[in-house]
């Protein structure tokens, strides 16, 4: 059952399937002790790639998702100036309060379960629209051509 009514205090909130599924991949890849923690981590992470992606790959990432993340990627609207993985991971660790290595590691686990879902293709098209640096956060090796 979906929902977007807040449960009252003490009690957890209703998600879809889908997103339970992702959550839990998240906090397995992670090794985060609750799924609460997990959930925080995808809205910080999908808030801060729906900041950065645009046109197709931003749409189709979206449909990939599970509603209740692609709800958190399409309700940024993009920054008018592209940031590469390392400022990305400077921005969300300034919103989060957390430090640089915590939101990498935040980062990691998140694209982990986004890549799952979007599947090889749509990723790569995600990392040639972003600037240099998110291949890592992807798990994926930053190719770059000889001079």
């Amino acid at each position: 059952m979906i929902t977007d009514v807040r449960a009252p205090q003490g009690h957890q909130q209703t998600y879809g399937t889908a997103y339970e599924q992702m959550l839990e991949k998240v906090r397995y890849e992670g090794a985060y002790p609750t799924r609460e923690r997990a959930d925080e981590a995808v809205r910080l992470v999908l808030g801060g790639l729906g900041r950065q992606l645009t046109g197709d790959e931003r749409v189709d990432l979206a449909a990939c998702l599970p509603l209740e993340a692609a709800r958190v990627l399409t309700a940024q609207v993009p920054d008018t100036q592209p940031r590469t993985g390392w400022a990305f991971v400077k921005d969300l660790a300034a919103r989060s309060g957390a430090s640089l290595a915590t939101t990498r590691w935040d980062t990691g686990s998140v694209f982990s379960a986004v890549t799952a879902h979007a599947g090889p293709d749509l990723t790569t098209r995600i990392l040639n629209q972003l600037p240099t640096g998110y291949a890592l956060l992807f798990g994926r090796a930053e190719l770059t051509s000889a001079a």
